[in-house]
């Protein structure tokens, strides 16, 4: 194994974490500009459930699920291609803990990565939220029929 990792990574065992960062002020600045709709291209009808309380959305909800999307898209390390926003989905667990579920596009690179989910920790404060997304590799043999 190299000491440090080479731009090509790879091998048994190799994984690549996704992490990101999201200003509150941006995404404030952008639901206010163009309104909650701009949000509808990101997120499905279940994450911005999961964001929304009594008075509106929240702002750091939105903010952790745009940071857990792109960090689960940065372990999937594919080239030419753009975030796939509605086929990565991140929804709170009944413990409150956020899930990945990979749809379409996305679960096809993940498929063709090896990754077989992805499994993604959220934090923020006042002005960021950040994302830490780790894949879990499965046996690409068994994936392929």
């Amino acid at each position: 194994m190299p000491a440090r990792p080479t731009a090509a990574g790879g091998g048994p065992g190799w994984a690549n974490l996704g992490m990101d960062i999201v200003s509150v002020k941006r995404v404030r600045r952008l639901l206010e500009d163009h309104g909650e709709g701009f949000f509808e291209r990101m997120l499905d009808p279940g994450e911005l459930a999961d964001c929304r309380t009594s008075s509106g959305l929240d702002l750091l909800s939105l903010c952790g699920r745009i940071a857990a999307k792109e960090a689960a898209f940065k372990t999937l390390r594919v080239r030419g291609r753009f975030l796939p926003w509605r086929d990565i989905v991140v929804r709170r667990s009944d413990g409150g803990w956020p899930l990945v579920e990979l749809r379409r596009s996305a679960a096809d690179m993940a498929a063709q990565s090896g990754i077989t989910d992805i499994t993604v920790s959220i934090s923020h404060d006042v002005d960021y939220a950040v994302a830490v997304a780790a894949p879990i590799l499965g046996d690409p043999s068994g994936l392929r029929p």
